[in-house]
């Protein structure tokens, strides 16, 4: 998967918005109700583009396991974030699944009043 559908089906999640609020512009972020669910560096490290998100910490370690193409995010807590390789063995199916698994993690750590209204 290239960055650009990255970006087209993370923008696609309900009530997603997208900003680019670190120093430097380098970096995109994905965000609903406020909340960050997903970042991706515009330049590709090492020849390749990647992106984090937010991960259930036994999903983690399962994936971490399995795929080569992903390892534990940067900037954010470990186990709870992953850095995904997306011209990896991670197949596009995945990928998509894993943003929308990242949103779910995002949504159940809601407030109830925030929860409630996202889900309507």
């Amino acid at each position: 998967m290239d960055i650009e559908t990255f970006r087209a089906h993370c923008l696609a999640v309900k009530g997603a918005s997208e900003s680019l609020p670190f120093l430097g512009n380098n970096v995109l972020v994905f965000k609903i109700m406020d909340k960050m669910f997903a970042m991706a560096p515009l330049q590709a490290r090492g020849g390749s583009a990647c992106a984090d998100m937010k991960c259930d910490p036994e999903r983690s370690v399962e994936l971490r396991e399995r795929y080569s193409g992903i390892g534990p995010g940067h900037i954010k807590t470990a186990m709870t974030w992953n850095r995904i390789t997306l011209d990896s063995d991670v197949a596009d199916s995945l990928i998509v699944e894993l943003i929308r698994h990242s949103v779910d993690e995002v949504v159940k750590a809601l407030p109830k009043r925030l929860r409630e209204e996202y889900q309507r």
